[in-house]
């Protein structure tokens, strides 16, 4: 339909952060007709046009010499496409009533001395508008048209002050001066976008289309000379156009080119992290810390949203992308361009202290290098300005300090609606090149270390650490650098340990199963502690027990009312809000702030807590006073409130109720506290025993379906839940309890789809469905375990393990069925599974 050049600009228009459609009425999206007040829009263009309108981040208008008036009428379009008439003189349909009492009597004369002008030509039709009138003449006779055109001149020369223009069949003069290009360039600047296409038939179109520049696109309707670069022949061809760009569009805001979850690689300094694609590209990070706003997020709202990415330029293969050793410094290397990044880490950096984070990009080899640094203040909702100064670029107006140091580098800034964006190209045949993001401080100044070494500070940083750990001999590789994850995601000021450095990655493909992990979940938290006091490492756990006991001794309630997640400083999260802007990974919408969880009832929260302690009493650790007090106090809380129902482990957004996992980790807390106090403290409980037990009676009497043959979600059902895999592995059961091998084939059964496990399959009140959940996996691996079934637990191993990104980090779902990883990346549940898996097959058998 149309030409390879157009097929190829309509491709990259489909890829624009913020597109702005606009096209002319009469010609282009409604066939010329001999009755103007006839002129409607053909339905496939008008459809494809609200299509497009509805779109993220897409801006729609059209530009017509029509009054505004008729222009809404005829068109019938929606309010989300932007009409302007007049040819840019109006933007408000009240605009008329506005008008100088001088200007008005100046337009009666015009009408007046046009209607006497034209009173003798058959087929003349005058078409009044708040500031011109338009003289049409399209079923005028050939051989009357020339003396038609002289009078109305005499008219506008008579009158003085009036602009004549000429367009197809038409003659319009024109009392306030304007133009469809000055238009076009208002309606530009008012939706900020980075490009645009302008579609139009007429003479007066060619205004427009002498302001396009750059990335836009003009395209010209019909015959006739023009300045835009390419042509369609009809109104017909349009729709098909505005549709081919529409279905690209859709394609590309809902993640036809987005790299899969599991591609990215993480970054940490333990106060922020940074995801990196297989290409160099950082499209995550937020700054001062972890849980504040992202400077750059095309992660989950597209390149518009921010982006610092380094690309090798005539590069033919794909890259190849590598941790270096045990640690969190990243390679992307090309046959001619090699960038390593690293969150600084260095010995004396003050990044997992003070408020302060370096993030470094070195980019060596002997090829060439194209730099492009966008970032994009508060998730791209506040402008972002650069400056260029000595040795690098400052963000002008970041609440927060942020400079990028970058000697040798000369940039060029390109205005990008409200934002700015750097790029530079490098000839790395010169010698390397070193990006120093530096957030918390505007200094250029050196560092007081070189490059190199800071980079083998930091590598020795995470790879020290690691050289201490008991790694076992099952899947090492993967088990370190599970470890190396969950030590990134510890929060070095405050001892917190997050579920997850990222926002809003879906559950569910183009669902709204997307939710906020930045933060510290006291469940999440203490069962990756756990898995880390599991490799040997307990100081970790040790924080974490510093930062809770700071919580509760902070708190205006008691234990029994911890939330189940906090800020990483230990305070109250902020009200759960959704971006609107951002179109979410893959077009998975809304992108959410915060997680309303936070005011849920949790009560398995407890039990991580106490079996972590626990844990640390079998290492003999410097367990205290504050923490035997900690064991009394959470004791003294499930007494209080066990029997009492609540949202679960899953934090399902309905009534809460009896669920069977609340009540087996509300066991298990008062269990590990009975054996805490007489192994670690010398302390004799009775009472808490006769608590144990009574929990443990409720368990039975109301957890087990006989007609299901398993334990199930809640009292009230007889739902399938693989959380009550837990009823064996916390040792409420022992391995030779014919329900819990019932329980675990059950839950094999109806949930498990090949390597992956699901949490439920009942209906939880939100749509779409959800992957399989990684930890639940890995707890069936660990049930297999302990039924001896050795074989078939090192299988589903083997498949879970093949999961791992290429970096070997895991996300927190696995879909079966499109074999895409989902949820947020990377996931503390996923890595601490599979350490625990790791240990448990090593040694053949369950250690708790």
């Amino acid at each position: 339909m149309f030409n390879e050049q157009l097929d190829n600009s309509v491709d990259q228009l489909a890829r624009t952060p913020l597109l702005l459609v606009a096209c002319d009425y009469d010609g282009t999206i409604a066939p010329i007709v001999d009755d103007p007040m006839k002129a409607l829009p053909l339905r496939e263009t008008a459809v494809a046009l609200r299509n497009l309108a509805t779109l993220p981040h897409t801006h729609v208008a059209v530009i017509s010499g029509r009054s505004l008036r008729d222009l809404a009428a005829l068109s019938r379009l929606p309010v989300e496409i932007r009409l302007v008439g007049s040819h840019g003189t109006e933007f408000d349909i009240d605009f008329a009533l506005d008008l100088d009492p001088d200007l008005r009597e100046y337009r009666r004369n015009l009408v007046a001395g046009l209607h006497e002008a034209c009173d003798d030509f058959e087929g003349v039709t005058l078409e009044k508008k708040p500031t011109s009138v338009a003289v049409h003449y399209r079923r005028v006779a050939t051989d009357q048209v020339e003396v038609l055109l002289a009078r109305v001149a005499a008219v506008a020369d008579e009158l003085g002050d009036v602009t004549v223009r000429h367009g197809k069949m038409v003659c319009e003069l024109l009392l306030v001066p304007t133009d469809k290009g000055k238009a076009l360039t208002t309606v530009r600047g008012s939706v900020g976008a980075n490009a645009v296409m302008f579609l139009g038939d007429d003479v007066t179109d060619e205004d427009a289309f002498a302001t396009l520049h750059g990335p836009d696109v003009g395209v010209k309707v019909g015959g006739g000379e023009t300045t835009a670069p390419f042509r369609v022949d009809s109104p017909h061809e349009v729709a098909v156009l505005l549709a081919t760009l529409c279905a690209r569009r859709a394609d590309w805001l809902a993640g036809a080119d987005v790299a899969p979850i599991e591609a990215h690689s993480m970054l940490s300094d333990q106060r922020t992290a940074a995801l990196v694609t297989p290409d160099a590209r950082i499209l995550w990070m937020c700054v001062p810390r972890i849980d504040s706003s992202a400077i750059f997020a095309e992660l989950v709202g597209g390149p518009g949203s921010g982006h610092f990415s380094v690309s090798a330029i005539g590069a033919t293969s794909a890259p190849v992308q590598t941790y270096v050793g045990n640690s969190l410094v990243l390679c992307t290397s090309w046959p001619a361009v090699t960038v390593t990044d690293y969150l600084d880490c260095s010995d004396g950096r003050p990044g997992r202290i003070s408020g302060r984070t370096d993030l470094v990009r070195v980019i060596e080899g002997d090829g060439r290098a194209r730099i492009e640094f966008a970032p994009r203040l508060d998730f791209g909702r506040f402008p972002t300005q650069l400056e260029v100064r000595e040795g690098g670029l400052e963000v002008v107006n970041a609440a927060d300090l942020v400079v990028l140091r970058s000697p040798n580098v000369d940039w060029n800034i390109d205005d990008a609606g409200m934002h700015q964006t750097a790029w530079a190209e490098v000839d790395l045949s010169a010698g390397p090149i070193t990006l120093e993001l530096r957030c918390g401080t505007a200094s250029m100044r050196p560092d007081r270390s070189d490059e190199p070494s800071r980079r083998s500070s930091t590598a020795a940083f995470w790879s020290d650490w690691v050289d201490r750990l008991d790694i076992p001999g099952t899947a090492t590789e993967l088990i370190k650098r599970s470890a190396l994850t969950l030590k990134a995601l510890c929060y070095g000021p405050t001892g917190a340990i997050l579920a997850a450095p990222t926002t809003s990655l879906p559950e569910f493909l183009g669902g709204v199963r997307n939710w906020d992990y930045r933060y510290c979940w006291i469940r999440d938290a203490s069962l990756a502690a756990g898995a880390l006091v599991r490799l040997g490492s307990i100081d970790e756990a040790m924080n974490l027990l510093d930062w809770l006991l700071q919580v509760i001794e902070t708190s205006d309630t008691g234990p029994e009312r911890l939330s189940p997640l906090y800020t990483v400083n230990g305070q109250q999260l902020p009200p759960e809000a959704t971006i609107e802007e951002l179109p979410g990974y893959a077009g998975s919408r809304p992108v959410r702030i915060g997680n309303a969880a936070d005011h849920q009832v949790q009560l398995d929260v407890f039990g991580p807590v106490l079996d972590l302690i626990h844990r640390l009493g079998e290492l003999d650790a410097p367990l205290s006073a504050r923490h035997w007090r900690l064991v009394e106090d959470l004791v003294g809380a499930v007494d209080q409130r066990w029997t009492e129902p609540d949202q679960g482990i899953w934090e399902i957004r309905a009534a809460p109720r009896h669920h069977v996992y609340s009540k087996i980790m509300c066991w298990v807390t008062v269990d590990r506290a009975v054996d805490i106090a007489e192994k670690v403290f010398g302390r004799e409980r009775p009472e808490w025993q006769t608590l144990r037990d009574e929990i443990a009676a409720d368990i039975f009497a109301n957890g087990w379906k006989d007609e299901v043959g398993a334990f199930t979600a809640a009292y009230d059902d007889n739902d399938l839940d693989a959380s009550v895999l837990m009823v064996g592995l916390s040792g409420l059961l022992g391995p030779d309890d014919p329900r819990f091998k019932s329980t675990v084939a059950a839950i094999e059964t109806w949930l498990r789809d090949g390597p992956t496990v699901y949490r439920y399959k009942h209906d939880d009140g939100l749509p779409g469905d959800e992957g399989g959940f990684n930890l639940m996996t890995s707890w069936l691996i660990d049930s297999k375990i302990l039924l001896g079934d050795l074989v078939g637990a090192r299988d589903l191993f083997n498949q879970l393990t093949g999961l791992a990104g290429p970096t070997g980090l895991m996300a927190e779902e696995y879909d079966p069925v499109t074999r895409r990883a989902l949820g947020n990346h990377p996931q503390a549940y996923s890595h601490l599974g599979l350490v625990h898996n790791a240990c448990n097959l090593s040694t053949s058998g369950f250690a708790r």
